[in-house]
Formats: structure tokens, sequence, C-alpha cells
């Protein structure tokens, strides 16, 4: 047995303010600029003190590792078993990196993350959500789908939380017999204390959801990646898991599936096949230089590329899936005109600024109480729902960038380029202090004056005004004077498949910036509802046609904005992957 390390003891804290516990176990020589950096996230109901084996067995002594007790567990504080949504967990997960790499001057490219069940989901989503540039995964029985064994468990977990209103605490089945064959590690895990055995009923029903999500959609994950399946596994559901490998955007991966191995694949009794597995792993990740997916062509070449062009076709006529969204089409543009919501989406485009604006005041509205219902029924389909919660991490972004250039001793001058009607911005703009001006811009004349109007019924004439104008002029937003040193840019990128023009309006953006100054600007990494929306609402740009759309990853469109001459400081998601809202800023 390898000479147990000794791991430091500190806190953190994460981006709501919450304080949380990690382990840090130091290389024999200084970990400043590490070559090689290892985060472990611990399994569901455990703490980071168990991960002490792996950092012994893996035999690297030279190589920094980190844990973090997740919250609910192990030393960090609050409710056991609770976590206020797997969003937050995912977003510990991108702090803690964040907070690491800065706090121990260790380059984010550097570090490979390991984890394991619930965590390795985690590792996922947030691979996924946040496209980090680090060197890749190590991911070991992922609970891409918990086997509940009861009929209907998710069913019955939300009409129980409906009856309650609030969420409750469900007990593990799980044992120590069904996670390893190793009598030691049994006896440690029915004996440790601080073992957390409860889980919260939100957190089950949230990760089932983004177990799917992460599964169909892991083509956006395209750093290298080494999975683990435990072939005797109890906990977890093995199809899921292959259906990820499978799914998986990355050039380097490799799927290992441990024959009789129970759901602890790390601490199973036969754990050295593993260990030596990935230590063969890591040393050809580190041999060569970081592995980064080329998006240089994405709009023309990738997977979204595809979806995109498939969703342009029409269906057989003969296809039941066709024949449904042609009466969904039938029923949108006839009764549904009750709805005040699908009849200006019908007028206007349900991608345009008039309808945005609607969907931001969220008042259903319509003839009848049938029209009303009908609006109701609109106002909350997924997307607009992710489309409001955008606006309210939009809203948290910029009060973020104001604070950030207030704390540099800048002035903060604000461009939008193309800001619809505006509200969002004068929403967001009314409870942040130290704003000395805002340019908002639009290309739709009819816009520019609501926008106005909007601006002068709340009094701000002397500090917001509004203009006509091309986001896509180079020249005209490069040529601003006095320059901005936050420009904002938000569900415009989103409405264009074709990466030009994007890159065209993040050209003028970074022209037009003060040196140091930061953009705020937002994708769409996934929906939900493309295919729908693809075959029954129609299109701003071209409203004879329909409105389709391009999912394009977190990673291309960071790349794009890379291109343009900035680097992303931080990134807020909605709890569905949908929008994301980014921060970066120019070189």
């Amino acid at each position: 047995m390898n000479e147990s390390r000794t791991s430091q003891e500190n806190f953190f804290i994460a981006s709501d303010g919450k304080q949380i516990f990690y382990r840090f176990w130091p290389a024999n020589q200084s970990a400043d600029n590490a070559s090689k950096c290892f985060v472990l996230l611990h399994r569901g109901h455990e703490h980071s003190a168990r991960l002490q084996h792996i950092v012994d067995e893996l035999n690297m002594p030279d190589v920094p590792m980190f844990s973090f007790d997740a919250r609910g567990h192990g030393r960090t504080e609050g409710p056991r078993g609770y976590s206020p949504s797997v969003t937050r967990s995912v977003q510990d997960v991108d702090d803690f990196v964040s907070y690491i790499s800065a706090k121990y001057h260790i380059d984010k490219q550097n570090i490979l993350i390991i984890a394991q069940s619930i965590s390795a989901v985690y590792a996922a989503a947030w691979v996924h959500d946040y496209a980090p540039k680090i060197r890749g995964l190590i991911l070991a029985s992922p609970a891409l789908s918990i086997k509940l064994y009861v009929p209907f468990a998710c069913e019955g977990m939300r009409l129980w939380q409906k009856v309650l209103g609030r969420h409750f605490y469900i007990s593990s089945y799980v044992n120590a017999k069904f996670l390893t064959h190793d009598p030691a590690r049994r006896k440690s895990y029915n004996e440790d204390p601080l073992i957390t055995k409860a889980i919260a009923s939100h957190m089950l029903l949230e990760l089932a959801a983004l177990g799917k999500r992460i599964v169909a959609d892991a083509r956006a994950i395209c750093i290298p990646v080494q999975l683990f399946i435990s072939g005797s596994d109890v906990v977890v559901h093995h199809k899921p898991q292959h259906q990820f490998y499978q799914n998986l955007g990355s050039d380097i991966k490799e799927k290992h599936v441990m024959k009789g191995f129970y759901h602890d694949t790390f601490g199973e009794q036969n754990r050295e096949l593993v260990f030596k597995k990935m230590r063969r792993f890591i040393s050809q990740l580190y041999a060569r230089e970081p592995h980064w997916h080329d998006y240089t062509h994405e709009d023309v070449w990738g997977a979204t590329a595809d979806e995109y062009r498939s969703l342009k076709r029409s269906l057989p006529w003969y296809s039941v899936k066709g024949a449904w969204f042609n009466l969904c089409k039938y029923s949108f543009n006839t009764i549904g005109q009750l709805s005040d919501g699908l009849k200006l989406g019908k007028q206007t485009g349900h991608n345009s600024g008039r309808t945005l604006d609607y969907i931001y005041q969220n008042k259903p509205s319509g003839k009848l109480l049938i029209g009303k219902f009908f609006d109701k029924c609109y106002l909350q389909s997924p997307g607009w729902v992710g489309i409001r919660q955008r606006k309210i991490n939009l809203e948290k972004m910029i009060e973020h960038a104001v604070s950030q250039l207030k704390q540099e001793n800048r002035p903060v001058r604000i461009l939008d380029v193309a800001a619809g009607k505006g509200r969002y911005m004068l929403d967001a703009i009314a409870n942040t202090e130290g704003v000395d001006s805002v340019v908002l811009r639009d290309y739709c004349l009819e816009n520019v004056k609501e926008g106005t109007q909007l601006i002068r019924s709340r009094n701000l004439q002397n500090k917001v005004k509004f203009e006509q104008a091309d986001a896509f002029d180079v020249e005209k937003t490069a040529n601003m004077h006095p320059a901005p040193t936050l420009a904002v840019v938000s569900g415009f990128y989103e409405i264009f498949p074709q990466n030009e023009p994007i890159e065209k309006s993040l050209q003028g953006i970074s022209k037009a910036l003060e040196k140091d100054g930061l953009l705020v600007y937002t994708a769409q990494p996934y929906h939900p509802q493309l295919e729908l929306i693809a075959r029954t609402l129609r299109d701003l740009q071209s409203p004879s046609k329909m409105w389709v759309m391009r999912a394009r990853t977190q990673g291309e469109m960071d790349f794009l904005v890379e291109k343009a001459g900035f680097v992303k400081e931080g990134e807020i998601i909605d709890e569905n992957g949908m929008f994301s809202v980014s921060i970066a800023r120019k070189k």
C-alpha cells in the first residue's frame, strides 16, 4: 500500500455566497503552475474524505488533487441531502474549478475531472453547459438513470410534492452490500457518521431530467472522456450509459464495462483494474497537447447543422408525426388566434422583438375565456419559460458586469446592439447603480419608436437613448464615441443559423469596446421543442417560412466570442440547460 497523502482542509465561497468545505492534497512539489491537477467528485450520500483511497491508489504523488463536499453532504453546512437545484450543484463544480484555478495558479487546461455516480452526471452536465477547456473527464457508473424499482416512482413524487406544496425527503435503499464486494469499504460506509442517506425529492426528479438531457445531447461534449460502466450495478441503469457514450461528440473517448463490479466502481474489490486503465488514459492525455474541438465550420459540418437541415426538410405526407404537426399548425392559425400571443406571433414572427416583449410581460390575454386559456398555455411553454429565466439571469449578469467596472474605477457605458424594445435592459439598469449611459440599438424602426416611448415613460431620457442601426454593420458599431465599456447582445445570435453574420457583429463590438471592456452574451445550446417550433411557427426573417432554429452549443458560441478577441469569465444557465448568459473580457 502506498503511503497515505495528507489533505489540507479549507472552505471556498460559491457564487451564491454559500460556504463550501473542500480538501486539497498537495503534490510532493509546489502546485504552482502544475502540469497536472485532478478534481475528484464524490458519490451521492458520501463526502470528500471517502476519496482518500483514490488519491493514494492512483499513486501519482506529483499531482495536486482537490475535492469538495457537495451541498447537503459531509462538512458543508446545510440541510442533509439538499441542494436548491441540480443546476446549482452543477454551478458549484464550475465555481470550485474556477476557484482552485485562480487560488493555486493552475491552468484549467491542466485539470482533469474524476467523478462517479451522481457527481459524474454533474460533471458531464458542467462540460455540456459551460464548455470549459479542461483536459478531460473520467466518469464511473454515472447515475444518468437511477433504478427506483417502485413503479411510477417519479410520477408519485411529483404528485406528492404538489400535495405538500414543497419537496420532501426520501431515504435511500442503497446498502453497502449493493455498492462493493470489498469488506473494508462496506464496513467504512456503514460506520461513517457523515454518510447522508436522505435525499430531497426535487433533487431526484431534477436529476432524472438532467440525465435524459445529457444523454440526448451528449454530442455537445467534445473533450476526451473515459467511461467505466459497472457490469453488475443494481443502482443505475446500464442502457443510458451506453447511449451517452455513443452520442458523445468527443474525438477521444473510451468505454470499459467492468464485469461483476457493483456501483462503487472506484471502491470495488478489484479496483486496481480500473486504476490501471485510468493511469494509462491519464498518461496518454498529458503526453500530448490539450485537445480542443475545432468549431470553425460547425454551422456547415457539425451535428447541429445536420439537425438544422433535417428540420428544414418537409416530412413525408404519410408521416404520423407530420400529421400531428400539421394539426397543431392548423389549430394555432385558427382557433389559436383567440390567443393574443399566438396572434402577435403570426403577425410579426414568433422570434420578433415585439413577441419577445410580450413574453417578458407574461400576462395571458385573448378573446373569451378560451383565448386567455390558450394564451396561458402558450406563455407557459418551455421555451418562453426559459426566455423569462434568461431575462432574470441577464439582469444578474449585467449587474455583475457593472459592479466589476465600478471596482476597476471605470465608467459604465453600455451598448446593446440588438435590443428589441429594450425592456430587459431598462429593467436591468433600474436596480443597478452606477450606470453612466446606455445606447440601445435595433434594426426595426417600430422597435426603436416603441422603445423610445418606454424610455420616456421611465424618465430615463438623460441616461438612455435609442438608435436605429444594423448590428451587422461593423463600422457603425466600431465608430461609437465615447467607446462603450460594456456591450450586451441578448437573444439575437440565436436567430441566425450561420456563423458569418455573428462573427461580423462580434467584430464590430470588439472594435467598439474599450480595452478590457466587457461583453455579456447569450446562447441557446439546447431546446426540447426545436421540431415543434420548426413545423408550426412562423419566422421573423421570412414570414412566409417556418421558424427553424439551429441549436448552437456553448462550446461553439464561446469559440466565436474568443475568435473575436474575448476571454470568457463566467456563465449562468437555466435549470433546463436551454439559455445561457455569459460574460467575457476583451483581451
